[in-house]
């Protein structure tokens, strides 16, 4: 499961990917991605910190995107605000264990690494492409 962070980044991303070179200000994402203004600032921040997203002050301010949406990741979207956890040391600290997991943890770390490359290998521009009922991660689209 992702954090809500995560989930955030990932609505406002996305909804900057249907129109990438339009410059969209927070309260215009926000009420879109239905993400609490003063929580998708810090999120965009974090996005722009990463390098994902670029911030422009003034009356046509806003945000865009840095690259296509073709060229980000969901993976980099979450790593932005929320990085994903693998299982490198036994989680209840058993020094014997160390980075030797045992059966349980080598599983589960398995796992994530299985979706740590989905994510990796999924782009924004996939998530738009793909034909569904409803838009990715928000409420309507245009």
């Amino acid at each position: 499961m992702i954090s809500r962070t995560a989930e955030y980044a990932l609505r406002a991303v996305v909804w900057m990917a249907y129109a990438p070179d339009a410059t969209l200000t927070t309260q215009q994402i926000a009420e879109v991605t239905r993400v609490p203004p003063g929580y998708l600032a810090k999120v965009l921040q974090a996005l722009g910190r990463a390098g994902l997203v670029r911030s422009q002050r003034g009356i046509r301010g806003g945000y865009t995107l840095t690259r296509a949406p073709a060229a980000i990741t969901v993976l980099e979207v979450v790593n932005a605000v929320d990085p994903f956890r693998r299982i490198r040391t036994c989680p209840l600290g058993l020094p014997s264990h160390g980075a030797n997991l045992c059966a349980l943890h080598h599983r589960i770390d398995r796992s994530l690494a299985s979706v740590e490359a989905a994510l990796g290998a999924s782009t924004i521009a996939e998530l738009l492409d793909e034909r569904r009922d409803s838009p990715p991660l928000c409420d309507a689209v245009g």
